[in-house]
């Protein structure tokens, strides 16, 4: 039977996100019933939580993956190497409720209209709510995006934002060379795509403080995205990557 609608796939990578993961789930749940142009399936990628997350998630109608390997980078790539093989569209966003699952056709429209293969949302240019985010992690998310753009190119105006659209394309092609473990997930998969030649670009989106306790460590963090972003400036693809091909297949083999 020939698909008829475009299906979107959304990663949640969670870490004791009980507090805000069902406003997530549900949100998205609304987004995509007022939109019908879509199929759509949530996955939430428990990263060892201590808490319920799993048990909410679950009951919220989400289908949850378990990564024992602590580490937000670990648990993304677990949940690109499960999408299923009929996407079109990949989403990913925190567990925090900070952003808004209503938004996500902002992002989606630059993806459908072709105007490029990778969509940020931009809380530094977008409306970011009180207490959203203390002036030290602004500064810090101003001086990285700055540096992104002046070693990379790159047409963003947030690039560690947490919520992210890509052309399943774009998440073939990059999974093969991301290794990050922890908080450089965001920063590896940007500079890298930028060396892949992704069109890379941002809409703004809205920032909300957070449900839960952050696990980020703004200073310990920040030195090892830095160092990421610093690395990458020469690196190069591996002579003999993965074609768009093989990767699909490694991450059919991995469903």
């Amino acid at each position: 039977m020939q698909k008829i609608n475009k299906k979107i796939t959304v990663i949640v990578p969670c870490y004791n996100e009980e507090a805000g993961i069902e406003s997530v789930i549900s949100g998205f749940q609304t987004a995509f019933l007022n939109n019908g142009n879509y199929d759509f399936e949530i996955v939430v990628i428990d990263n060892n939580s201590k808490d319920r997350t799993t048990e909410i998630a679950k009951a919220a109608g989400a289908h949850v993956l378990f990564e024992d390997k602590k580490g937000k980078g670990n648990a993304v790539r677990t949940g690109f190497h499960n999408i299923s093989s009929d996407t079109d569209f990949v989403v990913m966003i925190d567990g925090d409720n900070t952003y808004r699952p209503s938004e996500i056709f902002r992002l989606i429209e630059l993806l459908e209209s072709g105007f490029c293969t990778v969509v940020l949302g931009s809380r530094l240019f977008g409306k970011m709510n009180q207490d959203s985010m203390k002036l030290f992690n602004y500064l810090g998310n101003k001086l990285f995006t700055l540096l992104s753009r002046i070693f990379y190119g790159v047409q963003a105006t947030d690039v560690l934002t947490g919520y992210y659209a890509w052309n399943m394309s774009a998440v073939r092609k990059m999974l093969p060379h991301l290794n990050s473990e922890g908080f450089t997930i965001e920063i590896e998969m940007v500079t890298k795509m930028a060396k892949l030649g992704e069109t890379i670009y941002s809409v703004p989106v809205s920032y909300d403080a957070r449900a839960g306790e952050s696990n980020l460590k703004p200073i310990a963090d920040g030195i090892k995205i830095m160092r990421v972003l610093l690395g990458n400036i020469f690196w190069k693809a591996q002579s003999k990557s993965f074609t768009i091909t093989e990767a699909e297949e490694l991450v059919a083999e991995s469903i």
